[in-house]
């Protein structure tokens, strides 16, 4: 049975999160600089030495540090002093760094049918005009066995949808040039902001984060600093990692702890202008994820970030001060303390205000799943470092990575680009073939040997002495351009669960 977490302590009272509970999900929350970060890697070294594999977004460059053993920071001493608790044995998790920049981690990669139309509008920033041509154009994908795996298969296809629309509209649905331009200029933006570098191959396997290494969980840190600089980019990602969880994973219900924790920083990106049917995907898979052995957190400044009917499936529950400055944050102050349950002698709503850097508010899940009387603590700091690690360790990590080697390399295979670009050649060549024929009539009654039927015959072939006839260049090279168009017709479209058209399963 995995022992209770020992994560916050008092005078009178030490708080342990049970990791039968963990997979009920969870909030951090509280403003800037009271502490949620340290908290953040508090509760992820927890997990990791509890042998559960974790993943965090590193936004500041704060969290890498947990790589390292700690010990020479005097503030984490003077905190365990003033709690009364023995110095720990210093020690570091397994750690693997990813990037989607591809710049201080490994790559990590999905690819655009993967992502889908859903996810993909949202990321385009698309109107709800623009983002039912980006599904017309998925579904004509998928009708025509073409594989959409990174950007110039989507800009290809896009411009093909464009140039036959009047074909396409009767059957699919009205596709408008504007539309079409608007995808093709969000495409644009991303590739400016580095995102295609993100869509591609080889795609990012979920088991090479779910690993233990001497018991301990891998604790997956995807350096976010830059990539924060595009929210829609980074909220659209970490979603689409939630997504692929819950859909490769299978169900395993009530588990003695949870099979991995992923806490979703920022978190109030993830629902900031997102349109209801992906809020409604958004609820849904936090709510049934739980089944599949998987906790989530979140992490951000106001409770009231959160929509309601995800707050209350959020049991375990960390609030770190509020500031009430404005008639919002009064109001964010006044709800936080309704949703916590009560302690007698706890004024939880003045507390919130009063609390020090590094104390909070808690109230995690009993045995029986019950909301324990909310305490106010301190949370004990990790045993590993507390700030960010140098440039040479960064290199040592990854360098030594588990997944060393295995996604550094780009793998580019015959999809949508190619196939379009093979039927352009191949409508050129018939093109050019028509008029090579109506060239040759002309020629007939040339001589043999002139320079005019020499030509003809290396063009458009000869007639051999049995009635045979021996290809010419261009019937050459229209065979086989219509064998490179064949030949991947069959592969399988993949689709993950929130990138579904109908969000159907893959």
């Amino acid at each position: 049975m995995s022992s209770p977490l020992l994560i916050a302590k008092n005078a009178k009272t030490e708080i342990f999160l049970l990791p039968r509970m963990a997979n009920r999900h969870g909030a951090i929350t509280g403003a800037t600089g009271t502490g949620k970060t340290v908290t953040l890697q508090a509760l992820a070294h927890a997990f990791s030495q509890n042998g559960i594999p974790v993943f965090m977004a590193d936004i500041k460059g704060d969290l890498t540090g947990i790589s390292q053993p700690g010990g020479d920071n005097p503030r984490v001493k003077e905190r365990l002093n003033a709690l009364k608790l023995e110095l720990p044995a210093w020690e570091a998790c397994p750690v693997t760094l990813w990037d989607v920049l591809g710049a201080e981690g490994h790559p990590v990669r999905a690819t655009i049918s993967d992502m889908g139309p859903l996810l993909l509008s949202r990321m385009l920033g698309l109107n709800e005009t623009q983002a039912g041509v980006l599904q017309i154009i998925f579904k004509i994908a998928d009708d025509s066995g073409l594989l959409l795996l990174d950007m110039k298969d989507l800009r290809a296809l896009s411009q093909y949808v464009g140039d036959n629309a009047s074909q396409i509209t009767t059957q699919y649905g009205n596709v408008s040039a504007a539309s079409i331009g608007a995808i093709q200029r969000g495409l644009l933006v991303l590739e400016e902001q580095g995102a295609d570098v993100f869509f591609g191959e080889p795609m990012l396997n979920i088991a090479d984060m779910m690993q233990t290494v001497d018991g301990k969980g891998l604790v997956n840190i995807l350096a976010a600093d830059k990539l924060f600089a595009s929210p829609r980019l980074y909220a659209t990602f970490l979603l689409w990692l939630l997504s692929e969880l819950w859909e490769q994973l299978p169900e395993v219900g009530d588990l003695e702890q949870p099979k991995f924790v992923f806490f979703f920083d920022e978190a109030h990106l993830l629902f900031k202008d997102a349109p209801k049917p992906l809020l409604e995907r958004i609820e849904q898979t936090v709510r049934l994820i739980r089944s599949k052995g998987v906790g989530v957190y979140f992490v951000t400044q106001n409770p009231l970030d959160i929509p309601d009917t995800v707050l209350a499936q959020l049991g375990n529950r960390v609030q770190h001060a509020l500031r009430a400055f404005t008639p919002r944050d009064q109001k964010a102050v006044k709800a936080t303390a309704e949703t916590m349950r009560a302690k007698p002698g706890l004024d939880i709503e003045a507390a919130i205000t009063e609390l020090e850097v590094g104390e909070a508010l808690i109230s995690l899940l009993d045995e029986k799943g019950r909301p324990t009387p909310t305490e106010r603590c301190f949370v004990i700091p990790p045993p590993s470092r507390i700030g960010p690690i140098q440039a040479e360790e960064r290199q040592l990590l990854l360098a030594h990575s588990l997944v060393a080697g295995v996604y550094e390399k780009t793998v580019d295979r015959e999809s949508a680009y190619e196939k379009i670009k093979g039927r352009t050649q191949e409508k050129h060549v018939e093109e050019e073939s028509g008029l090579i024929s109506k060239t040759s009539d002309s020629l007939e009654g040339e001589s043999k040997g002139s320079w005019g039927t020499i030509m003809t015959d290396m063009l458009i072939g000869t007639t051999g002495p049995r009635g045979g006839r021996k290809e010419g260049l261009v019937q050459t090279a229209a065979k086989s351009a219509v064998r490179t168009i064949g030949s991947s017709v069959g592969r399988q479209i993949v689709r993950g669960l929130l990138g579904g058209i109908f969000g159907g399963k893959r």
